[in-house]
């Protein structure tokens, strides 16, 4: 059996986005077992369980070696909180206790087909209500006069802002090409802000925009991007904004996970053996150095 898996939410006050995220652990351990010991999940900060919580309990499950993996789109660690610090403290309460790092989940090309499947799903035509009836949209508005904003969460550290930018161009040649743009926004920390992007669109010649978020599960920092695009598109009353929905809870989030905690484990090994062969061409050429006398 493999080591467990904890994953690390960075913690939220809204309820949605905890239920989300547990509903995510109970996949990923339905996923993994009998394969992996155990599937575990804590915050960070700000929602329940904690992390130090979760952690104690695997230890008192027996387990003192583990694969902790963020679930996190950047390396942002002004966004996810110190891990490495908190596991550390975990460390000095449980002396016994190793564990292995997975890396950043985006921005993995599977990463970036999700979020094709939601750019598609808010770009389809609706049907209008109106009095009573649905009618049909009288003018289809094409690919080439929708523009895209891609949303993050937006940073101190500009080299996290930077990543997100780069996912933008990266979505736009791979899944977006039809598109008239694809621009990059930030819901907070950074500029330009969401209604930027959406003002930048309209600038561009753009009939409908879709804001897309570049975010995990639902929560309080969707509905901040969702009010600032509705606060932009009431004084822009002209153009068509959609609002994508998150990459939440789903198979193919579930797939990129489970291939970061191989990774953690592959590394290890891989960590470990370079350990072991360091530590045997250092004895040997002590040895050269220092040889040991014969027994008369």
């Amino acid at each position: 059996m493999r080591p467990p898996l904890l994953l690390i939410g960075h913690g939220t006050h809204d309820d949605t986005g905890v239920a989300e995220f547990g509903r995510f652990v109970h996949r990923l351990r339905c996923r993994l077992d009998g394969d992996v010991a155990d599937v575990s999940g804590g915050f960070v900060t700000g929602a329940r369980p904690p992390l130090a919580d979760s952690v104690a309990s695997l230890v008192a499950r027996g387990h003192h070696h583990l694969v902790a993996q963020p679930l996190s789109l950047t390396g942002d660690r002004a966004a996810l909180g110190d891990i490495p610090g908190t596991l550390a403290l975990a460390q000095e309460l449980h002396p016994t206790l190793g564990y292995d790092l997975g890396r950043p989940l985006g921005p993995d090309p599977r990463i970036l087909e999700l979020l094709a499947e939601r750019l598609a799903d808010a770009a389809a035509d609706m049907p209008t209500f109106v009095r009573g009836t649905f009618v049909e949209e009288p003018e289809p508005i094409a690919p080439g006069e929708t523009a895209v904003v891609l949303v993050g969460h937006g940073s101190p550290s500009t080299s996290a802002n930077a990543e997100v930018h780069r996912v933008s161009r990266l979505f736009w040649e791979t899944h977006a090409a039809d598109y008239l743009t694809v621009e990059t926004a930030y819901v907070s920390h950074a500029r330009p802000g969401v209604p930027g992007g959406l003002e930048r669109c309209r600038r561009l010649g753009a009939k409908r925009v879709i804001v897309l978020p570049y975010v995990l599960f639902a929560g309080g920092v969707l509905e901040r991007v969702w009010a600032q695009a509705l606060a932009y598109g009431a004084n822009h009353e002209g153009l068509d904004i959609r609002c994508a929905e998150v990459i939440g809870d789903c198979e193919g989030l579930a797939d990129v996970v489970i291939d970061r905690y191989e990774e953690a484990l592959a590394g290890a090994a891989a960590t470990t053996a370079r350990q072991r062969y360091a530590q045997a061409l250092a004895t040997e050429r002590l040895q050269e150095i220092f040889p040991v006398p014969a027994r008369v």
